[in-house]
């Protein structure tokens, strides 16, 4: 069964041919594998794929395929809504439903797989739970799938292709660290100091900018790692010289480097995106000190990219 679903990706229990008819009969009349449902399906003009996907209680959660040369990345939810208010994100106007199981989690990938005929063992492909939700607040299922996911009888995606984001739950963070089969961790900073910090992401209220650079300082990166700090560039609020150079001075003794992310608008957000000379700039003063790299928009005209998911409703736009 666990071959069937995850290595070979049926659908319908009817299709395990391995199990004697009789069986595959009783049990495709009684259970079913579960995985979500397309509930709809929007098309960027560069590509990328925007799908909402239908759940058993009748929740909906998006994911989103951004395929590029050599490479397709997934981007998959790990809460239906998130809790976590940043003030420059839509997903944040949801407020939280709940969490997603382990199941509904991985659910995502194979469906996105099993849409785009993808292999593990032929595709470059890359995982990111970077969709709705603080994957750290759901930490038990985003343990469990990520060992489905990895687990080579499984679906087979090394570790290092899979990467959990978090907005800075610290004491989840610590406890991250401590699991033997763990995805690569990315941190939204998106701030230069504490009082800023606290005005854009209110977690930091809780948990500290302090505490959270402390725990990364702690956090056991395995030999090819680094940690990756996103940061959200919001005209006029945190896009200056001085707040690159205390960004640089925040991170100068960590292993690590920092993706810029100008911002991606939306009906209900109010800060405005810089100026592509802006965002370059402050890139130029970073990477004196670390690896610094400015994250390219996929799927703007879906609602598709990077703190837009709120299952917005936009036509169809074919590929071209």
């Amino acid at each position: 069964m666990y071959d069937a679903v995850y290595r070979q990706k049926v659908t319908d229990l009817l299709q395990i041919t391995s199990l004697p008819i009789t069986l595959r009969n009783e049990l495709g009349s009684r259970h079913s594998i579960g995985l979500p449902a397309l509930s709809g399906e929007y098309r960027s003009v560069d590509g990328t794929r925007r799908y909402l996907l239908g759940l058993e209680d009748g929740r909906t959660v998006e994911t989103v395929l951004m395929p590029e040369d050599g490479r397709d990345t997934i981007c998959i939810s790990s809460q239906v809504g998130c809790p976590v208010n940043c003030q420059f994100c839509l997903t944040a106007l949801m407020g939280l439903e709940r969490s997603l199981t382990a199941g509904e989690i991985v659910g995502q990938v194979l469906f996105v797989m099993k849409a785009h005929e993808l292999t593990t063992g032929v595709d470059r492909l890359n995982i990111v739970m970077m969709g709705m939700g603080e994957p750290l607040l759901n930490l038990p299922n985003v343990l469990k799938a990520t060992r489905i996911l990895a687990d080579p009888d499984g679906v087979g995606l090394p570790v290092r292709r899979i990467t959990v984001s978090t907005a800075g739950i610290v004491p989840k963070i610590e406890e991250l660290g401590r699991e033997p089969i763990r995805p690569k961790l990315a941190i939204s900073l998106n701030a230069s100091n504490e009082e800023q910090r606290r005005e854009l992401m209110p977690i930091t209220r809780k948990y500290s900018l302090k505490d959270l650079l402390d725990a990364c300082k702690a956090y056991p990166l395995r030999s090819w790692e680094k940690l990756t700090f996103e940061y959200v560039l919001l005209k006029g609020v945190n896009d200056t010289d001085a707040d690159a150079r205390r960004v640089a001075k925040l991170l100068a003794n960590l292993n690590a480097k920092v993706n810029l992310i100008a911002l991606n608008p939306g009906p209900g957000i109010t800060f405005e995106t810089p100026e592509p000379e802006r965002v370059h700039a402050f890139q130029s003063i970073v990477r004196r000190s670390l690896p610094c790299f400015v994250r390219k928009p996929r799927g703007l005209d879906i609602f598709a990219a990077c703190g837009q998911l709120k299952r917005q409703e936009v036509p169809t736009i074919e590929l071209v």
